[in-house]
């Protein structure tokens, strides 16, 4: 599983800060989480296809979140896409795009697809047979979600010293790491837990946009292998969060704690701050294992 941060800070950009952009590949599906402005320049920088991108995810239709995404939509077309593209977002993003895709006469030579979000309680967007996407509902100044990204169970996993003990045919190689047993021309069984050890772990991703402090989503995320969440303000500002439906690094650190994530980071930091190490510093102080996002940084899981 690896993350890349194409942008993490609050508000407007600035010249060596970008609004939120990220981008997640899990088990071989490679999907952006949120669009704020410069999202398709840092594409470019981090050298991330185009064409991999398939599924946009929006947590909400602030700004700093959605602004870059009639951009990329517009150069995919200029590049000449011609497969589908599916974005999920809040009831009004098709609206939106599509107004000034009509008012720039620019209208998409290739599938377009918006999948509009309207519930209050958790529910699968997508899934195939390797990857399920769940909401995230949070609590801000307007609708918005985050997502949990989770692999399915894999294929248990072949004990290729135990096998070759056996006279046994590779082309059954995949049905024993799918839990079947083995008959041999002789008539014995071999079981399948003398040939195979448990499956690797199934990762998880869950990435909390914006969000007051809000303890209702932490059975959704227990035991994330790793939580983004949002942590726009320091101790000295936390008077602000619950006016802006924002977190601070501390409340952040506390979720993370009581959800049992296996690492926790940090962003959508505010702009008025000399240094984001003091994020890190002040969420260590509850949650051990915290890492910061910062622009161009890339996770590994």
């Amino acid at each position: 599983m690896k993350l890349t941060i194409l942008g993490c800070y609050s508000a407007t950009p600035r010249t060596f800060t970008n609004p939120t952009s990220q981008v997640l590949d899990i088990n071989n599906h490679l999907f952006l989480i949120d669009c704020g402005e410069g999202t398709q320049v840092e594409l470019r920088r981090n050298k991330i296809r185009f064409s991999r991108i398939q599924h946009i995810f929006i947590s909400h239709l602030h700004g700093d979140h959605f602004f870059g995404l009639i951009g990329l939509v517009s150069t995919f077309r200029m590049l000449g896409r011609d497969t589908p593209l599916h974005i999920y977002g809040p009831k009004g993003i098709k609206e939106v795009i599509t107004l000034q895709l009509k008012l720039s006469n620019s209208w998409t030579d290739y599938p377009l697809h918006f999948h509009e979000l309207t519930a209050s309680e958790s529910e699968i967007i997508y899934e195939d047979d390797k990857v399920v996407v769940r909401t995230i509902p949070l609590q801000h100044r307007i609708y918005c979600n985050g997502f949990l990204f989770q692999e399915k169970q894999g294929d248990r996993t072949l004990l290729i010293d135990k096998v070759l003990n056996y006279d046994i045919d590779k082309a059954y190689y995949k049905s024993i790491k799918r839990g079947k047993d083995v008959i041999l021309d002789n008539g014995n069984v071999i079981l399948n837990k003398e040939l195979t050890g448990p499956p690797k772990p199934a990762k998880s991703y869950a990435y909390c946009s914006d969000t007051k402090y809000d303890e209702s989503k932490i059975a959704l995320i227990k035991n994330a292998t790793v939580l983004y969440h949002e942590s726009t303000f320091l101790e000295s500002h936390k008077h602000l969060c619950a006016m802006t439906g924002h977190s601070s690094a501390i409340e952040a650190a506390s979720i993370a704690k009581k959800a049992n994530v296996g690492t926790l980071i940090l962003g959508h930091y505010s702009t008025r701050y000399n240094t984001i190490e003091m994020f890190k510093d002040e969420a260590k102080t509850v949650f051990d294992n915290v890492e910061i996002a910062d622009d161009g940084k890339v996770f590994n899981y």
